[in-house]
């Protein structure tokens, strides 16, 4: 049989047919149904800038730029899925945020996006915020991470609000203060930022779909949240500060962890039902083999993370899971998690491992390292794909992807061997 490509295959389909099928092949996969072929998700990451001569300021600063260089590498490499280059520096860049940086603002324009981890949440706020984590997260955390909303601090506490009248008449005329002011403007400006940048995503969406490119988690987007113990320790307390309090204050700890979990299912249920999406996007940071005892995982991790996946499917969500790091220690207790209501993109984990434990429980996401697309040769290319279709993509309820959510280094011709590979071996 000749080998397929990408032409051959669909060349006589209109992009709408190219879209229904492409569709349908996730839809199936998500319900651990089998496709006419297997699907492939194909996350092109920083590798966009390069295919389009660009760099990395530039598409992150320019959305029409990153969408056009989107939609060329699409049609160019015929994905069933693709995404990529489409990021927001926009309010972090207005609100002076301290916790990211960007090319061309605080890295040479062709770096890639940085994350700075910090304890911006004192072990001494735990009392704070357990007795009221709005009330902190606004008049003392947002005035730490955003240097333009120093201002916030000055603002009165907020249950005073449930005066009314009264709390208007008196403090209203707070917000004239100049730091306050200046604040309350600084969000503002933020807000049209991102509004700016949601309506080209919007016309990206669109020409994506004009492109013959298939929707995933039944469409209406994604809404992101993370597992409580990963909230806490992302973006509050910081690796050092967590694993101190595991054991200085695991108590306290704990129940910061069940307030967090029920407002981010609220969140996560209001934010779905208003856009019409019907997956959630969780990716998991510190959970992994190596990185917390097996005590520790069952006391501070497993049980809230498990009760979020279950609420969410209990209000007819899909969790996608970036499972990041290595799970193989681990794989059995993702069994207890609900029966077809998760899609699991797996990094370092034994895919085949995964397969044969969780192949009835789960949509798996993943198979092709990426090293392999930036150092293999084609051989190794398609004898990895082969191997991963026959077994992995056995029975349906799989989608073909790299292990990470970026192709940075990796080189094209490689990418669109493993992608005719996937057509040809993923056939059921």
């Amino acid at each position: 049989m000749a080998e397929a490509t990408a032409a051959t295959m669909d060349a006589d389909k209109t992009p709408q047919q190219l879209s229904a099928e492409r569709s349908k092949r996730f839809a199936d996969a998500y319900a651990l149904r089998q496709p006419d072929r297997i699907p492939i998700m194909v996350p092109f990451g920083n590798l966009l800038a390069d295919l389009a001569g660009i760099t990395r300021q530039e598409m992150y600063n320019d959305p029409a730029k990153a969408i056009d260089a989107l939609v060329d590498a699409v049609l160019r490499f015929q994905p069933d899925a693709a995404f990529g280059g489409m990021f927001s520096p926009g309010p972090s860049r207005v609100l002076g945020d301290v916790m990211t940086k960007w090319p061309g603002r605080d890295l040479p324009p062709n770096s890639s996006f940085q994350y700075n981890e910090g304890e911006y949440m004192k072990a001494e706020d735990y009392d704070a915020f357990l007795a009221d984590p709005t009330d902190w997260a606004i008049r003392t955390y947002l005035p730490r991470v955003f240097t333009e909303l120093k201002g916030l601090s000055m603002l009165p506490h907020l249950g005073m609000s449930l005066l009314g009248y009264f709390a208007v008449s008196a403090y209203i005329a707070d917000l004239a203060l100049p730091e306050l002011a200046h604040a309350l403007q600084s969000l503002a400006d933020a807000a049209q930022a991102q509004i700016a940048w949601m309506q080209q995503f919007g016309k990206g969406m669109a020409r994506m779909a004009e492109a013959g490119m298939g929707v995933t988690g039944g469409g209406g987007g994604m809404v992101q949240t993370a597992a409580p113990f990963d909230f806490m320790s992302d973006t509050l307390r910081g690796m050092r500060g967590i694993f101190l309090d595991m054991r200085r204050c695991p108590d306290k700890l704990l129940a910061a962890e069940e307030k967090v979990l029920r407002f981010q299912v609220e969140n996560a249920i209001e934010r779905c039902k208003t856009r019409g999406a019907k997956t959630v996007s969780i990716p998991l940071h510190r959970g992994s083999d190596g990185f917390i005892s097996l005590p520790a995982f069952e006391k501070f991790y497993w049980p809230q993370f498990k009760k979020m996946i279950f609420d969410l499917a209990d209000a007819g969500l899909t969790s996608t899971i970036f499972w990041e790091g290595c799970w193989n220690q681990r794989l059995h207790y993702l069994k207890e998690l609900p029966k077809g209501k998760t899609v699991g993109w797996f990094q370092s984990s034994d895919i085949f491992k995964v397969k044969e434990l969780l192949g009835d429980v789960m949509c798996i996401m993943g198979g092709m390292p990426v090293g392999l697309l930036a150092g293999g040769t084609p051989e190794e290319i398609r004898e990895r794909t082969k191997k991963v279709c026959e077994v992995v993509g056995k029975g349906g309820g799989f989608i073909m992807s790299t292990e990470i959510a970026e192709l940075e280094g990796c080189k094209p011709e490689l990418i669109q061997i493993w992608i005719d590979a996937t057509k040809e071996y993923g056939r059921y």
